[in-house]
């Protein structure tokens, strides 16, 4: 993919990211003042206790976080987000008349959360931003070492417990199932469905194991040098990865091959390489 193409792709997924996070936000999160966090959920603070436009607030936020994050943390920042700071606002504007789908906070919640999360998740693949308090996190977290992931955590916190304390505890309640709904979305959005399998195997005839694994799986795997705990005795440690509907026959190999062998199995969210799809 050319780079033209490739900046061409983010500005779509930036977009189509940007209004559904807004046709979510408008039809299930601010009728019901369900503040999951962030800047968004700001908005809603404020449009509860003010009457003012939630786009407004946003805007008013984003803008004089994008320009000290343009300040401090340069322009190469600024040209993921200055679009999305612009244009998630915007978008929440042009939907605000949109009617709300349900009156009930728990759908609203699950939905509005899924809704959010999905749009984030496609702003991500486009490598872009929408702002908000994310900058802020950067911004704490480049100057007081603070853990990223705590940082953002810390303000979406406090704008959850702004919830409860300025509107009702409950919001607060529904706007933490918002937030998982989101941050679950986001991560299946990034990963996709094709959830493949890591298994790790210990034989005493690695050789034979990794001959039909080559030949009768057609799949790849990587030799570990291992040590047993206990002995202390050298072994192989075979690694492999495979699709979901392969691991059936991976064990019917093994089992033919070694039935002692020790096999170990887990979910890997994502894979990129060859046999598997790039992101």
């Amino acid at each position: 993919m050319g780079a033209k193409t490739e900046a061409l792709v983010s500005v779509l997924l930036l977009l189509a990211g940007s209004f559904l996070i807004a046709v979510s936000f408008n039809m299930f999160l601010v009728p019901l003042g369900i503040a999951s966090g962030g800047v968004s959920g700001i908005s809603i603070l404020v449009h509860y206790m003010t009457g003012i436009p939630p786009a407004y607030t946003q805007w008013a936020l984003n803008v004089p976080l994008f320009f000290v994050g343009l300040w401090l943390l340069g322009r190469r920042f600024a040209l993921k987000t200055a679009l999305g700071s612009f244009v998630l606002p915007l978008f929440v504007l042009v939907t605000s008349d949109w009617k709300p789908l349900t009156d009930n906070a728990m759908l609203a919640s699950i939905y509005g959360g899924i809704g959010v999360g999905a749009g984030l998740g496609l702003v991500f693949r486009g490598k872009a931003s929408t702002g908000g308090l994310d900058l802020a996190a950067q911004l704490l977290h480049r100057f007081t070492g603070i853990r990223l992931g705590l940082a953002v955590a810390c303000f979406d916190g406090l704008v959850i417990a702004s919830a409860g304390i300025l509107i009702a505890p409950e919001n607060a309640l529904y706007a933490l199932i918002g937030l998982f709904a989101t941050s679950r979305t986001i991560d299946f959005v990034q990963t996709g469905l094709a959830i493949s399998k890591v298994a790790f195997i210990i034989s005493d005839c690695p050789d034979t194991i990794a001959q039909v694994v080559l030949h009768d799986l057609n799949r790849g795997l990587t030799k570990l040098d291992g040590h047993g705990g206990y002995t202390g005795t050298s072994r192989t440690v075979l690694m492999i990865v495979v699709g979901r509907g392969e691991v059936s026959k991976l064990k019917s190999l093994v089992k033919a091959a070694d039935p002692s062998a020790f096999v170990i199995i887990s979910d890997t969210a994502e894979v990129l390489g060859e046999g598997f799809r790039l992101a």
